[in-house]
């Protein structure tokens, strides 16, 4: 599919892009460009054909596909060297998890001739580094693509392509309906179990008891999530600070409402949002998000 591919920052999704692109033969030849030396040990022991970069300059300027795997605030960082050595013919990618602080960078700061197509897949995990790369970690998943008024049709038909030979099922969106829609399906779901996590603690400290000894699978559930990378997710928060900061108004407003109905014992009120909240379980399941086969902990 394309004669040089270059990763730009190597962990969890660069070296799943890796396996994935190795695996299904998507590039003659794959370059990886990685600051940290850990990270570098750790690609080498994967056996993967590939060249690692230790700079982006003149060796970059005939790489046909960049994608940026990095945390967003990188990026400003990684565009000059973009604006000095890429060719006008490469096209460029990230997989960013908000997209309208990436639209405005790109159209601040991007050499105007570069073709930058921003990508989200909607894969990860709550552990970070290369030695958890998984080449089918996109299957079956969404990967969301950004069209703007300077998107070209055919680059964008690439880039659907190139995700689609990953295994992902492919949408477009616009970058407004893209941060407002994860700021409540996957930012603010983060965002609360930070903010039980700490919760928690907060609690130990005034019971003076080790509550997380005796977690039940709820918090475990929460932690596991709230285990995930902080620089990445300290950059989504206040990258979609405006549509989390709406989310969070609006889940204070449903949040008091339990309260209310708890301290009234009102009995129909929080049966019927707790029934609700299960038609939408049964509709994540439907639509093939999840699985139906019970959780009872590990």
């Amino acid at each position: 599919m394309f004669n040089k591919l270059l990763i730009i920052g190597c962990g969890l999704i660069g070296s799943s892009v890796l396996r994935a692109v190795s695996n299904r033969k998507l590039s003659k030849k794959i370059f990886v460009y990685e600051k940290s030396k850990k990270n570098i040990s750790k690609i080498k022991k994967l056996k993967i054909s590939c060249s690692i970069l230790t700079s982006l300059k003149k060796n970059i300027s005939n790489i046909d596909f960049v994608i940026i795997c990095t945390p967003m605030s990188e990026y400003a960082k990684i565009i000059p060297k973009l604006n000095l050595y890429l060719s006008t013919k490469s096209i460029i990618t990230d997989v960013g998890s908000t997209k309208i602080n990436v639209l405005n960078l790109i159209n601040k700061k991007l050499r105007k001739k570069l073709n930058w197509i921003s990508s989200h897949p909607i894969a990860g995990s709550e552990v970070s580094g290369p030695e958890y790369g998984n080449k089918n970690l996109f299957l079956n998943k969404w990967c969301i693509l950004i069209k703007s008024g300077n998107t070209k049709l055919k680059q964008l038909v690439i880039l659907k392509r190139f995700w689609k030979k990953l295994g992902s099922q492919v949408i477009v969106m616009n970058p407004t309906n893209h941060d407002k829609i994860f700021s409540v399906t996957s930012h603010l779901p983060h965002l609360i179990a930070y903010n039980l996590i700490k919760t928690a603690k907060d609690s130990e400290k005034i019971q003076k008891n080790n509550l997380i000894k005796y977690s039940a699978g709820g918090l475990r559930d929460f932690s596991r999530i709230a285990a995930s990378n902080e620089i990445m997710w300290r950059d989504i928060f206040f990258s979609n600070k405006k549509n989390i900061v709406n989310a969070i108004n609006l889940f204070i407003k449903n949040l008091n409402l339990f309260k209310k109905n708890i301290e009234r014992k009102d009995n129909k009120q929080l049966v019927k949002i707790l029934i609700n909240s299960k038609k939408v379980r049964k509709q994540i399941i439907q639509l093939k998000q999840d699985i139906d086969r019970p959780d009872f902990g590990r």
